[in-house]
């Protein structure tokens, strides 16, 4: 058998174990730290990584090769040339993660070019591993899934996936809980490529384009940059404790690391059925109890919040249209509220059924950039984006996730997000923007959508 799935008898939780692989090469921890009924269930760690696809600067890598051809269609090989059926009650149990930069866009439609790029860092990587560990939150259980990727192996590759399956139990078997002591908030300097005064102007030349009927509505984004010694484990040890979210993540790929923390999901894709979760409407969480409750109900009640909601899920039923068979697509929540650290949400769902000649990867690579970050009309919007926002998004408002060798998949919207490469890092944020949007106050949600991830690079634990 290809796959193999072991329950594991351990206390540890999903973070505790990751905490002890924290260093492997290529880790990936899809971390769903917020459990609730709806979202959360599951998280991942990828461990052993036999493959490796990059795309940077129109350039496939595959194992340190370059190859010829389109990112996505590889992909799609790769994927294909190994299916599996997934006989498991669990909902992940080999194939690859990784990202989709927003910068992928490029390669999807033509888009001018005029944002600068602030770093270095492929458009698209994904890991393809021999080991997952899997964390059911729900029922409280965690599996090894091994994955052998040869169905005819010799000894040797055999008794090779044997030592490593046995050395990932046996440093579970010697772990520790992690340990949370307390902390101190150390001054970070964060600088933005838009200051205030910059960012009402971008905003209120984005609502003359509404008002000209270019646009509907479209997502302003800035970005924050910083020095800082801490490393990143540490400040996404720290970002779990302020600003748990369903659909976080750690990636430390090469030279960056990626610590997300992520309420909003892209698209999940399983048994052939398509659900996606945009986010648009905001309110900052209160001081006090009642303050909050005023806060949840102002967002609930808000005209304005509900029309830029009513406006990106139009755009997603549009996008699932393209890929799903007729009259599945659907909407089964509307106007939904979710709670955060330092914000509220206001959230939709839709679902759709897949047609029979679509996979994971021809849904993700129609649908992407997510609408709720993008505008509609998108290709407009992303267009007037280009033009006003300064700086390129890299990997802010693209995706993270994975594909199942069983066709299934799940991504996230990056947002909430630390980039960090070496001492330097980058933080984005940013707003739907519609005629009815008040700028200065479109900025001040951009700051209360950093406060949680400028709190967790600034906390440093100390001993008492």
């Amino acid at each position: 058998m290809r796959v193999q799935v072991n329950e594991i008898t351990t206390e540890l939780s999903s973070f505790d174990i990751f905490s002890l692989f924290k260093d492997e090469e290529d880790i990936i921890f899809l971390d769903s730290s917020k459990d609730s009924e709806k979202l959360g269930k599951y998280s991942f760690i990828g461990l052993n990584p036999y493959k490796k696809i990059t795309y940077d600067q129109k350039i496939i890598t595959l194992d340190n090769q370059k190859v010829d051809g389109d990112p996505f269609e590889v992909l799609k090989e790769l994927l294909g040339a190994n299916q599996i059926q997934n006989t498991f009650d669990l909902p992940f149990v080999a194939g690859c993660m990784g990202y989709f930069a927003y910068d992928l866009v490029r390669d999807i439609e033509k888009l001018p070019n005029i944002a600068k790029p602030i770093m270095e860092m492929p458009a698209m990587v994904f890991v393809f591993y021999h080991h997952l560990l899997i964390f059911d939150h729900h029922c409280h259980k965690t599996y090894l899934s091994v994955f052998n990727p040869n169905q005819k192996s010799d000894q040797k590759t055999t008794l090779e996936l044997e030592k490593k399956t046995t050395r990932i139990m046996e440093i579970i078997k010697s772990g520790h809980p992690v340990i949370y002591r307390d902390t101190v908030e150390e001054e970070v300097t964060f600088t933005s490529c838009f200051d205030e005064a910059t960012y009402i102007k971008a905003v209120e030349k984005m609502k003359e384009y509404i008002l000209n009927g270019d646009i509907y509505i479209a997502n302003m984004t800035h970005t924050y940059t910083a020095m800082t010694n801490h490393n990143a484990y540490d400040i996404y040890k720290s970002l779990r404790k302020v600003n748990q979210a369903p659909f976080s993540a750690f990636m430390s790929l090469d030279e960056t690391e990626i610590l997300c923390s992520s309420p909003e999901r892209f698209m999940q894709i399983r048994d052939n059925k398509v659900e996606t979760r945009p986010i648009k409407g905001t309110r900052p969480r209160g001081m006090t109890e009642d303050e909050d409750e005023a806060y949840r109900l102002e967002l609930e009640k808000s005209e304005k919040d509900k029309s830029e909601l009513l406006m990106v899920v139009d755009l997603e039923r549009n996008d699932l249209s393209k890929v799903c068979r007729p009259y599945t697509v659907k909407v089964t929540e509307l106007f939904g509220i979710e709670s955060y650290a330092t914000v509220h949400h206001l959230v939709a769902t839709i679902v759709g059924k897949l047609k029979q000649d679509m996979t994971a990867v021809d849904c993700i690579k129609a649908c992407f950039p997510g609408g709720s970050i993008t505008g509609t009309p998108k290709i407009r919007a992303m267009e007037i984006i280009e033009e006003l926002e300064p700086t390129r998004r890299h990997l802010y408002t693209g995706c993270i996730g994975y594909f199942g060798f069983d066709g299934s998949a799940d991504f996230n919207i990056v947002i909430r997000t630390i980039i960090k490469q070496k001492e330097w890092m980058a933080i984005g944020v940013g707003g739907g923007i519609t005629w009815e949007s008040d700028p200065k106050a479109e900025y001040e949600e951009t700051l209360d959508k950093a406060k949680a991830l400028f709190k967790a690079v600034r906390l440093k634990e100390i001993d008492i």
